[in-house]
């Protein structure tokens, strides 16, 4: 009988390293088919973020008629267990497990919480539309509801996350880490892409009930991706346990003060806070505009996630390659800083005469700039870690990511409610007024991240590592 996993898994590893960003991180040890296999938690946090992010805020928003700011709100949820991403990475830095496991047993907890969220979210879309039975079902228990199960996914997909990025650095040698993590993103990328035409593709004719379907096969594909992500990347150690358990323990406080003395880290911080704002508020709002204002069904708008997800995968890759050949993360952070401003130029101008091609284009050009922006804040990160802390490291990065993240969603959503509870005059508020302003909000925190990263990358990197007085010169973190 012909193993057919093990068939594809030799064949992607095969044509990986001329078609995969990263790609060259295989090695005889560690083959590129055993970190694809890991990377299939990345897929399904791609699943997760289209669906949450894509697919429901445009159902709740349109065919629900849930405000826009209770739907932000909701998708903002998440960002309560976003700043505990440090922490989570430091825990399984230095978790104790008398089998010798630091990552497995959190990327479990995460794969559970995501399956529990997935499991309640059918019901509450149930009562949010009124469907059968559900029609006489209070208002507040499908709002609370969904807000839960929003809650459950979203720390999930924190946890498997941030633990299985340093899992997989865990594999490889030191001076491979950063082009691990950057392999486990593209596959991130293309787990929104493929999902998204999936999603997009089932949801062709839409209906409650369809929409319940493809909730929980989400959650029964979840588990499973996970369950084979897992398997075997972490062997049982007696005397790594050994280790663990006579080694020192090492206060949270200590570990980020180690990380932070970094020269410029918190500078750094801002600039992924500033960008990520900048990027990241116009997700709650980018498919109701393409529905409200320009006209789009369902399919379309979901398919349109796949649009921004591409142009993000476009951008990793040309971070890969400048990045690979000595350019700096400084430059190239910036270069997408500028490249998402006239994206939000172009999305604004589909309204007034630019049309779909408009849309669309500008689309592409946020989810090239998020890439750049993305990857070259991410390396910097990695580069600026002890190499005993890189838990730590990514935790805080993404903390930072997903804080901004989630409140910029939930920002938008609640300016664009007031906007149109605003007095109006005889003439009304045009449809896409609303969305245009906050596309215009998140030019100006492009434009913020610019000015700050600017004189950075002039003088030639975000960070310096702080090194002791015995030593009388600083160097930079960032590659020359």
């Amino acid at each position: 009988m012909f193993d057919y996993r093990r068939i594809v898994l030799t064949k992607l590893a095969t044509i990986g390293p001329r078609y995969l960003p990263f790609a060259d991180v295989g090695s005889e040890n560690v083959p590129l088919a055993r970190l694809l296999r890991l990377s299939l938690f990345q897929m399904t946090v791609g699943m997760a973020l289209v669906l949450l992010v894509g697919t429901l805020n445009r159902v709740m928003i349109v065919e629900l008629s849930v405000p826009a700011s209770l739907v932000g709100t909701m998708l903002a949820l998440p960002i309560v267990f976003a700043p505990f991403r440090a922490l989570i990475g430091f825990k399984s830095d230095t978790y104790k497990s008398a089998l010798g496991l630091r990552r497995l047993p959190y990327i479990w907890k995460g794969t559970l919480y995501q399956f529990g969220g997935f499991a309640i979210m059918p019901f509450a879309l149930l009562v949010l539309s009124g469907y059968g039975e559900a029609f006489d079902a209070p208002r507040w228990i499908g709002y609370s509801s969904a807000g839960l199960s929003f809650l459950l996914v979203g720390a999930g997909v924190h946890m498997v996350q941030t633990v299985g990025l340093a899992l997989a650095t865990d594999l490889v040698d030191e001076a491979d880490q950063p082009k691990v993590v950057g392999l486990m993103y593209v596959m991130l990328l293309f787990g929104m892409v493929l999902s998204a035409i999936i999603y997009g593709t089932m949801l062709e004719t839409y209906s409650p009930g369809r929409l319940i379907q493809v909730i929980q096969g989400t959650a029964v594909v979840t588990v499973a991706l996970n369950f084979l992500a897992m398997w075997k990347q972490e062997a049982r150690d007696r005397v790594r346990a050994q280790a663990m358990a006579i080694a020192p323990d090492i206060a949270f406080r200590d570990a980020w003060g180690q990380l932070v003395q970094n020269a410029g880290m918190l500078r750094l911080l801002l600039v992924i806070a500033l960008g990520t704002f900048g990027f990241g508020m116009a997700d709650v709002l980018l498919e109701p505009y393409g529905g409200e204002a320009l006209g789009l069904s369902v399919a379309s708008t979901t398919k349109l996630t796949a649009l921004l997800a591409g142009g993000t995968l476009i951008g990793f890759g040309i971070a890969s390659r400048v990045l690979s050949t000595g350019g700096r993360p400084s430059t190239t952070s910036l270069i997408g800083a500028l490249i998402g401003i006239p994206g939000f130029i172009a999305i604004i101008a589909s309204a007034y005469g630019g049309g779909i091609y408009a849309f669309l284009a500008g689309t592409l050009l946020i989810g090239m700039g998020a890439g750049l922006f993305g990857h070259s804040t991410l390396t910097a990160t990695m580069r600026a870690a002890p190499k005993d802390k890189i838990g730590l490291a990514l935790g805080a990065w993404g903390s930072v990511q997903a804080t901004a993240a989630g409140v910029g969603m939930a920002l938008a959503g609640w300016v664009r409610d007031i906007i149109v509870a605003l007095p109006q005059d005889a003439n009304g508020l045009s449809v896409e007024t609303p969305y245009n302003i906050v596309f215009s909000m998140e030019i100006g925190f492009l434009v913020l991240a610019v000015f700050i990263a600017l004189p950075l990358a002039a003088r030639g990197g975000f960070t310096q590592t702080a090194r002791p007085a015995a030593h009388t010169q600083s160097n930079p973190v960032e590659a020359p």
